[in-house]
């Protein structure tokens, strides 16, 4: 993608924290489980979740128990509010062919070309939210199927139990 690998990691593991947390602000839930049956790379993501704690996106709780928690509502946390605790908050003016000057006064090769794709960038990440996130990634079989698999499993019981109920009511 255009970002880099930090601020990737980060929008996957909010979206991944807000599904695991049934997008409970507030809610703790353990790295581990945040990135069971991913590819994100779990001490990499600590780092990057504590850049997200300082920022006041997440929380973190330490000791028996502990894991991250967002800090807002899930609808209330922009992919820009990411982007930006990540990237810093000027990432979206850089020039896109690497220029150190290059604005409308004194344009790069590419400015004119890239100036609207800039702009419906910054549109896209000012709307978004991990909770637009998380209900993306719910919808999708193959999370569903994995989440299922790497599920805890005190969580595994409590699911069929609950499963269990419901069939045998009807």
């Amino acid at each position: 993608m255009i970002f880099s690998n930090p601020t990737e990691y980060a929008i996957r593991g909010l979206g991944e924290l807000a599904c695991r947390a049934g997008g409970e602000p507030g809610r703790v839930t353990l790295l581990d489980d945040v990135v069971a049956g991913t590819d994100l790379p779990r001490d990499f993501l600590a780092k990057i979740f504590q850049q997200l704690v300082r920022a006041g996106i997440l929380r973190s709780a330490r000791g028996r128990g502990g894991g991250f928690a967002l800090a807002r509502a899930p609808h209330e946390v922009t992919l820009m509010q990411i982007v930006q605790a990540i990237e810093g908050p000027q990432t979206l003016d850089r020039c896109v062919v690497g220029l150190a000057q290059c604005h409308d006064t004194m344009p790069c090769p590419q400015h004119d070309l890239y100036k609207p794709i800039r702009q419906r960038l910054r549109d896209y990440l000012q709307t978004t939210t991990v909770a637009d996130m998380a209900s993306s990634l719910k919808a999708k079989q193959a999370w569903r199927k994995i989440n299922e698999e790497h599920r805890p499993a005190g969580a595994a019981a409590a699911g069929s139990a609950a499963a269990m109920g419901r069939s045998s009511s009807k």
